[in-house]
């Protein structure tokens, strides 16, 4: 079973309005065929709205959907072949498993002996074969959601669309869905677009992140690019620089920029153009608890600390009464004073 490929997918000015609200604001973007692609962002940030319109599940308001050059925005669902997991699995109760994952293939009048073997393939494939009789009432979560997939997969979508798949699903589980979805992305040569607001999920599976904010693309690039190189404040922050601390520049050149907050001084990435005030983004895993003064130093107390296994989740106060979160091994106490010190290439300065 592989998913039938093409060579690429283009949504070229896609809009999307409900009313006088804008959904999607003119999203353009390229998907090529065998690419995992991650549409990521919090709730109403449009990566619904987007899977949506893709699927033909919503009419656009502007802009079109080309496949190989061929347009599809005006073809109806069906017609599309997309294949769609969704957040609720929305499993047929009444059918068996069995029938559940076959149900498209019955709807395209497949002849009974080639819908068997693609359903005996596809329950093979999501490593269902002892409960392809039960129905969806006597599955797990982790199972309805591979009945899921399942019968996505089955009808040999070019495109396989998920809307937040695995949102209903405890920790473990998740992990292991996640592996699971790679694996079937990666064997079957599958094209995947993938909504997620989870950035960890979107990290993990993605070939490229497309990160959008209020029905505008933020950024788009690979797991290392937007990761390591978030090109906004807001990337930044739903990248994991969960530190945002407002700062005064005092120089800067091309590349770098010297800030100050509360008497600390800091040297910094830029990553925009700066006028006098200034954010310096840190994520909490990239300070170390030093003994000495140095460059790049802060000095905190910490406030509260949660044992997160081998680390420390740690909130800090700085002299300014502004907070600082912090990841580390140390094992620190509330009321503890501490020096943290970042290196200049983990400190990126916005406007």
């Amino acid at each position: 079973m592989a998913g039938q490929r093409f060579a690429e997918l283009h949504l070229d000015r896609v809009q999307r309005a409900f009313g006088d609200t804008v959904a999607l604001k003119g999203m353009d973007l390229t998907i090529k065929g065998g690419e995992f692609v991650a549409l990521l962002g919090p709730s109403g940030c449009g990566k619904s709205t987007a899977l949506n319109c893709l699927a033909g599940l919503l009419p656009l308001t502007g802009g079109r959907i080309t496949l190989d050059g061929k347009r599809i925005d005006d073809l109806p669902p069906e017609k599309r072949g997309f294949g769609m997991v969704f957040q609720n699995y929305a499993l047929f109760p009444h059918m068996s498993v069995r029938r559940n994952i076959g149900f498209g293939l019955s709807m395209r009048k497949t002849p009974k002996q080639e819908l068997a073997r693609r359903v005996d393939e596809a329950v093979r494939l999501v490593q269902l074969e002892e409960h392809q009789h039960k129905f969806p009432a006597q599955l797990s979560g982790g199972q309805q959601q591979r009945v899921a997939i399942a019968r996505a997969i089955v009808l040999e979508p070019p495109l396989v669309l998920m809307d937040e798949p695995l949102s209903n699903l405890d920790a473990a589980l998740r992990l292991e869905m996640r592996t699971e979805i790679r694996r079937l992305h990666q064997s079957l040569g599958l094209t995947t677009v993938y909504v997620t607001h989870d950035q960890e999920e979107a990290l993990a599976l993605a070939d490229r992140l497309v990160v959008l904010r209020l029905g505008e693309v933020q950024q788009v690039g690979s797991p290392e690019e937007v990761y390591a190189h978030p090109v906004n404040r807001y990337v930044a922050g739903f990248m994991g620089y969960r530190n945002m601390i407002p700062v005064t520049v005092t120089a800067q050149d091309d590349e770098h920029a010297t800030v100050r907050a509360d008497g600390v001084e800091l040297v910094g990435v830029k990553r925009e153009e700066l006028g006098a005030q200034a954010v310096a983004a840190v994520r909490p895993e990239d300070f170390t608890v030093v003994a000495e003064v140095g460059a790049n130093t802060l000095e905190a107390v910490v406030e509260i600390v949660e044992y997160h296994g081998r680390e420390q989740a740690v909130e800090a106060r700085l002299g300014d009464g502004s907070q600082l979160h912090v990841r580390t091994t140390s094992r620190l106490a509330p009321g503890d004073a501490i020096r943290l010190r970042v290196p200049v290439e983990r400190v990126l300065v916005f406007a």
